[in-house]
């Protein structure tokens, strides 16, 4: 699964988390997911694939893109 950024600020909007939040529980800087998010950078497969575990242990299910585009669901 590739991680979008869109997809990145819906499913920490779902879950209300700051990207300061998704940093510390993924183990990544701030500045990291800030500049992902801000289409500044992209992420490195390691921290990629950190977010999305996190994601998806909080509740997260992060649907690959189709004809309607990529999307987060919350599955609490």
């Amino acid at each position: 699964m590739i991680l979008l950024p869109e997809q990145c600020r819906a499913a920490r909007a779902l879950l209300n988390w700051t990207q300061a939040e998704l940093a510390r529980y993924a183990g990544v800087s701030r500045s990291t997911v800030r500049d992902f998010e801000g289409a500044r950078h992209q992420l490195h497969r390691s921290t990629e694939a950190q977010l999305i575990r996190t994601l998806e242990i909080a509740g997260v299910r992060l649907l690959p893109a189709d004809r309607e585009g990529p999307g987060a669901r919350l599955c609490k």
